[in-house]
């Protein structure tokens, strides 16, 4: 069709030589072009250009990483112990906050993270937060992960999975329902939105460079520009009148020539609205309340209050929990002991009301005993004398 079109146009003798006045514009929908799902394109594309993501990422990691935290034995809570001392200096790089933030950030943007764990006679003395990107799960025969391989580069290095106290390689992942080795990231969700963010805010940037003015066309009415008019009109229209430092300049047209603008104005797309509504969708994937993200909304000081309360109880706590047992569980062996990681939610002081409200109504239980008390606030009995139990 499109060769029918073109010996169509070219076929007759009287046609004009001008490279302006014979046009045509031919609209097409094009195919969107998606963001690869890999984590160096989820990366450069969310967390590096995108400030929605980026925010989203560090709020959850960041509140995740400071959630302070009770270490349990047999329910006992243990004041000192060395996993304690191990996680609140992991390595000499990093102190325990740091490498949280960088283990949960990893989780947001990949959906996998994995810790190394550095042994001296069998006790974990140095953990490190692994880079996803590097990071290959390598399968056996069976489909179960044999061994870790980690590459830099050319170099390689293999972690192979044996039956021993203390495995070299932890390995945290969200989950995906289609894969049986990675996790799925929120980014990746959200990547249809993140793309339709990102063009958004292309077009805002590409518009101000056009001097905040839609694109169009000279046309030449009853005459023809030879090459050197052609070129000159071409240079002057770019020197002079794009750019944002020419914005609002009046386009100063010789005779014989009209502007036809042809693209559809900012107001025709609608993308300030599309904008807003993919921000959402991308706050929605990570499990952050849109008020927190500064996003147009309901912001009053009690909403923000509850939103900040359900980012807590929905997103954060349950990312802390998981997290925690997944830690527990693989360095509890090494310590020979039964260990449990909780988050302390009295510590928490978005949750300072719900706290209050269950001291004030255990408090005011009249058929319950003192120990029941202390046991339904999370506290041990008296005579037990083993201090707080959960």
């Amino acid at each position: 069709m499109l060769n029918r079109l073109t010996r169509w146009l070219q076929a007759p003798p009287e046609a004009k030589a001008s490279r302006a006045q014979g046009a045509i514009a031919l609209y097409v929908a094009g195919r969107p072009v998606w963001t690869p799902r890999d984590y160096g394109a989820l990366a450069r594309e969310g967390f590096q250009k995108n400030a929605i993501v980026h925010r989203a990422v560090r709020l959850v990691s960041e509140a995740a990483a400071s959630l302070p935290l009770v270490l349990m034995s047999e329910g006992r809570e243990l004041p000192s112990h060395p996993l304690l001392m191990l996680l609140a200096r992991p390595n000499a790089r990093e102190g325990g906050q740091r490498f949280l933030e960088s283990l949960y950030g990893h989780l947001m943007v990949s959906g996998n993270a994995y810790v190394e764990a550095v042994s001296l006679d069998g006790a974990p003395h140095e953990l490190h937060a692994l880079r996803p990107d590097r990071m290959r799960v390598v399968p056996d025969a069976d489909g179960w992960p044999a061994a870790y391989e980690y590459t830099v580069g050319t170099q390689a290095v293999r972690f192979p999975i044996r039956d021993e106290v203390l495995a070299p390689i932890l390995h945290l992942t969200l989950f995906h329902p289609a894969d049986d080795h990675y996790g799925l990231s929120p980014m990746e969700a959200a990547a249809t939105a993140l793309d339709i963010h990102n063009a958004a805010g292309a077009w805002n940037k590409a518009l101000l460079d056009n001097a905040a003015r839609p694109s169009g066309a000279l046309v030449v009415g009853g005459a023809t520009l030879t090459d050197a008019q052609f070129d000159r009109l071409k240079s002057e229209l770019e020197t002079n009148y794009q750019g944002a430092g020419n914005a609002g300049r009046p386009l100063l047209l010789e005779g014989g020539l009209d502007w036809k603008p042809l693209s559809l104005s900012p107001k025709d797309m609608d993308f300030v609205e599309a904008k807003a509504a993919a921000a959402r969708e991308i706050a929605l994937a990570f499990g952050v309340p849109p008020l927190l993200l500064g996003l147009p909304g309901d912001s009053t000081h009690a909403n923000y209050a509850e939103a900040n309360r359900a980012f807590y109880r929905q997103t954060v706590i349950p990312l802390v929990k998981r997290t925690f047992e997944a830690l527990a569980h693989w360095l509890a062996p090494a310590y020979r002991e039964t260990l449990s990681l909780e988050p302390d939610l009295d510590a928490i002081e978005a949750l300072a009301d719900e706290r209050e409200s269950l001291w004030r109504r255990v408090s005011a239980a009249a058929f319950l005993s003192d120990d029941e008390k202390r046991e339904a606030v999370g506290y041990g009995r008296v005579e037990e004398g083993k201090g707080r139990r959960r």
